[in-house]
């Protein structure tokens, strides 16, 4: 259908048809369903009549080719228009074939293989009926606390926007009509979520609009301009006005400024979650204000079915929103292809022969060898063939290494280290022992760890967080490893053996009584269904650890947020002539991070030259060449992320300490050189200003060239620009 086509279709629905496509309900509400997928909120008597039901226009947490057949079908049979419905679902970080979370992704530093993951997301996603997820989650976290941490790519705008852009790319490709192996991306949670009051989900949020612009709306506003077709509304408060009823969030600068015409959902509930917000009274109020902002389609509370008929025969809410917001929905029904064909991809057949097989496994166990991070190596890593591994720990032989959100995966299928590490170093050369419960430490345990490490050459400690202690609502307050854990590493450190610990978790932790007694800590994450496999890779240096940290680890909880672009103070730690008590100091901690964003090691090492800038000056049409020469100066072959920051030293409002603003992974060969030239130009120098101009400053910058935010090497420069006021200069 065309555009015309549609409006036509639109005249043709009565007032209760149009306002029922804008309720989506879980998957039980429908006939042919057997469940309703993963439910994340609370289920209450919504008072859903059948006529609701079979006029509404989406589904959640459906999947399967056969159920969504049955399901699309039926719906057909009962639609007097027959307008078929969008299966929605949250795909976050794969199907069936689980990849790592969100979080290890952004440590692969791997824009390709990001692309990749989700576009294998998507063709196993689709071949099973579902037409759209509940992903990217574009939004920038710097407290671990917050448990959908695990669900972000990290701490810094740019990089969590390079990613944004690289999902969407995979899920949706460039032909969503035309390929049906692929499915809408819906990117969330606008917006700012990520900045929850204590790390506290569905807490407040208070910003101002300056911190908004220039930290937490670029990654969702990459997503966008990447073709991403829907949006998520956030649970929070932005300015004392919870974002499904944000007019000035949702109309004035998403629908307007930035041009936004796909359909915009709520989260679950979040609608009538106005009411307990403060700002409506009742269910009509709560409706009332959010198809004003805009919000398209209400997910699994029924305000807008309850109340929207009474409030435009009042006149208190225009026919032309309800008609708007329907025509988004069939727009994007129609992109889809599914009035064409309603059943789309889902293939029964070819479900069995595309879902979890074993291309998307190798795909998913690469991904998760590029997410580990390698935190620590006192020369215990790799481990020697031949030697005698004492493999202990909760997660030694668990299946619970897929993560929050993986709800299509199979704990059962996942491929555990015990298993993959046995079939690695051959017969009788790994004992297991569990050692401990995740939070529960028993003597009997500790026995036969304690015999297991006693006969070994080298303990590996696999510790970390069960999956439902980060993902929704699993904020924690500490968030070091449960207490039994650190009381196993304690008992096996007193043996006096190498020690090597393997951490799976949702979160950046505070790794105190770990990273100090460990001789070696590798970072898992939570790594997927290939998750033993990649790490017993990494291990035995099959493959060389090349992940580096997206978002940082405290020294401590007390220092959260701590992140690496922070703004310095007029008082700083460290300054010349500051007086050693009156600066912004902890007395008890420091004030950097553990290990500060983008660090990470490898079992071979890297030089870096002196950076080599083609001036000293740029100017507004002039760009400046920033050469740098990396060696690998060790044993074997390695791969490094070289990163370029910047310091504005000077601007209008206070800028950060350092700011990423272009990187470059590369492979090199043991004595191998390679000389790398970054470009960094005007623009990219340009922030929002106090009246939220968007410019330049001329003045003296700084930049760094390193391994990682802390350990750069740095060379200044000066921007020139021909028209100046006031020491800034505003472009039009």
């Amino acid at each position: 259908m065309n555009d015309q086509q549609l409006v036509i279709l639109l005249n043709e629905m009565t007032l209760e048809e149009k306002i029922a496509q804008l309720q989506q309900l879980a998957a039980n509400f429908y006939e042919g369903a057997e469940s309703g997928g993963q439910i994340t909120g609370p289920m209450e008597a919504m008072g859903i009549t059948d006529d609701m039901i079979i006029n509404s226009g989406s589904v959640l947490g459906l999947s399967g080719a056969e159920q969504v057949i049955a399901v699309q079908e039926a719906h057909l049979r009962k639609n007097r228009l027959g307008i078929p419905l969008l299966m929605m679902a949250d795909i976050v970080h794969g199907f069936k074939t689980i990849f790592p979370v969100p979080l290890a992704i952004g440590c692969s530093w791997d824009l390709e293989r990001t692309e990749r993951s989700a576009e294998i997301a998507a063709k196993e996603s689709a071949v099973s009926g579902v037409h759209v997820t509940f992903a990217p989650m574009a939004d920038l976290v710097r407290d671990p606390r917050w448990g959908r941490v695990m669900e972000s790519t990290g701490e810094d705008p740019y990089l969590n926007g390079l990613y944004a852009r690289a999902f969407v790319r995979g899920f949706q490709g460039s032909d969503l009509k035309g390929d049906v192996n692929r499915m809408a991306a819906c990117v969330k949670h606008f917006a700012a979520y990520g900045l929850s009051e204590g790390g506290r989900d569905y807490n407040t949020v208070d910003l101002s609009e300056r911190h908004l612009r220039e930290y937490y709306l670029p990654a969702y506003r990459a997503a966008l301009d990447e073709g991403a077709e829907m949006v998520m509304t956030s649970f929070n408060t932005i300015e004392g006005i919870p974002v499904s009823g944000n007019v000035k969030l949702l109309r004035d600068l998403l629908r307007d400024e930035w041009g936004f015409d796909g359909v915009l959902i709520s989260d679950w509930g979040a609608v009538k979650e106005l009411i307990p917000h403060g700002v409506a009274e009742d269910e009509a109020e709560a409706a009332l204000k959010t198809i004003r902002a805009g919000v398209d389609i209400e997910m699994m509370t029924a305000c807008y079915v309850h109340q929207l008929p009474e409030l435009v025969a009042s006149g208190q809410v225009e026919i032309s929103l309800i008609d708007e917001a329907v025509l988004r929905i069939l727009q994007l029904k129609e992109r889809l292809g599914l009035f064409e064909n309603p059943l789309r991809g889902a293939d029964p057949v070819a479900e069995r022969e595309v879902v979890f097989c074993e291309e998307h496994r190798t795909a998913a166990r690469e991904l998760a060898a590029k997410s580990c991070v390698l935190l620590k190596n006192e020369q215990v890593l790799p481990l020697a063939p031949g030697q005698r591994i004492a493999l202990i720990g909760p997660f030694a032989a668990s299946g619970d290494i897929l993560g929050p959100w993986s709800w299509t995966g199979s704990t059962e299928d996942a491929v555990k280290l015990d298993a993959a590490m046995k079939a690695r170093a051959g017969v009788g050369q790994i004992t297991v022992a569990e050692g401990s419960g995740i939070d529960t430490f028993s003597e009997e345990l500790w026995l036969e760890a304690e015999t297991a490490a006693q006969a070994a050459e080298v303990i590996v400690l696999a510790l970390g967080e069960r999956s439902e202690m980060s993902g929704e609502a699993g904020s924690r307050s500490d968030i070091r490893l449960p207490e039994a854990q650190r009381e196993l590493l304690l008992r096996l450190k007193a043996l006096d053996k190498p020690l090597v610990v393997v951490l799976f978790n949702g979160r950046p932790l505070d790794l105190s009584g770990v990273y100090d007694m460990a001789d070696a800590v590798l970072e898992a994450w939570f790594p997927g269904s290939e998750g033993g496999a990649a790490i017993t890779s990494l291990l035995y240096g099959d493959e060389n650890p090349s992940g580096r940290l997206s978002m940082s680890f405290p020294v401590a909880v007390g220092q959260i947020p701590v992140y690496y672009n922070h703004f310095n103070t007029g008082r700083p730690l460290g300054a010349p002539d500051a007086d050693a008590r009156y600066v912004s100091q902890y007395l008890d901690i420091p004030n950097e991070p553990l290990l500060p964003f983008g660090y990470g090691l490898s079992y071979t090492t890297f030089d870096y030259s002196e950076p080599v800038l083609s001036g000293d000056k740029m100017t507004g049409d002039q760009p400046i060449q920033i050469s740098v020469t990396i060696t690998n100066t060790g044993a074997v072959a390695g791969e490094e992320v070289v990163q370029l920051y910047i310091r504005d030293i000077s601007g209008e409002v206070v800028r950060p300490m350092k700011e990423l603003k272009d990187f470059a992974k590369i492979s090199l060969s043991p004595g191998e050189s390679r000389e790398l030239t970054f470009t960094l130009t005007e623009e990219q120098l340009r922030y929002y200003h106090s009246d939220l101009s968007f410019a330049s400053d001329p003045g003296k910058f700084e930049l760094f060239v390193g391994p990682n935010s802390r350990d750069a090497k740095a060379r200044g420069f000066r921007l020139e620009l021909a028209a100046v006021e006031n020491k800034r200069h505003v472009l039009s």
